[in-house]
């Protein structure tokens, strides 16, 4: 079998060629969105999931495809292991779900261990898949060596890759939407009460 893609099996460059760090996150189409009241949403999530009252939502818009990346930045979500905490604590996606009647997916990418999608529909877990990459069989061509194009085409059916195809985008722009200019709002203040439509034209600018 050929050696591992390095650094990590999974890992997309941005175009300055960085690996891109483990983070998870909430997926959901803008559109979708209206004039619910997203703060109050996200401060019943902390609640349930645990997370600290001063937690930051972070939103970032890919404008084109109007697709809304949503995280909670806190301790419990910094780095691989706070990427990880995606996969237990999904009540803003159930919430989301609920409250707006669309699919909202939970998203979790670790470079070095796992990806994984889960999808929740009216505020109900209505199906995800985990793929671990060192349980991947790489594909190698007749050479022997690395199949980079096979590779790539492997990647387009693992979880986050499907989920992109979804959203209309490529894998790494999916994976991207994190660099992406971010709006970040305090849940624990006033600034919390800014207009969600305001929010969402203040990131597309």
């Amino acid at each position: 079998m050929p050696p591992w893609p390095s650094p990590g099996i999974c890992g997309p460059s941005n175009p300055g060629g960085t690996q891109l760090d483990a983070h998870g996150g909430y997926l959901i189409r803008v559109e979708s969105l209206g004039r619910l009241n997203l703060a109050a949403l996200a401060r019943q999530a902390l609640v349930e999931d645990g997370a600290p009252p001063d937690t930051i939502l972070a939103l970032s818009i890919h404008d084109r495809r109007k697709i809304v990346r949503l995280a909670l930045e806190c301790p419990l979500t910094e780095g691989p292991q706070g990427a990880r905490w995606y996969s237990a604590h999904q009540s803003l996606a159930r919430n989301l779900s609920r409250s707006t009647g669309v699919t909202v997916h939970a998203y979790v990418y670790d470079p070095q261990e796992y990806e994984e999608v889960q999808a929740f529909g009216r505020g109900q877990h209505v199906g995800g898949e985990r793929l671990i990459y060192k349980e991947v069989e790489l594909p190698e061509s007749l050479d022997g060596e690395f199949d980079d194009r096979a590779f790539a085409r492997m990647q387009s059916r693992w979880p986050l890759g499907h989920l992109a195809w979804v959203f209309g985008v490529e894998r790494e722009q999916l994976l991207g939407l994190r660099q992406l200019p971010t709006t970040r709002l305090r849940l624990d203040g006033a600034a919390a009460e800014i207009p969600l439509e305001s929010l969402l034209r203040g990131i597309a600018a």
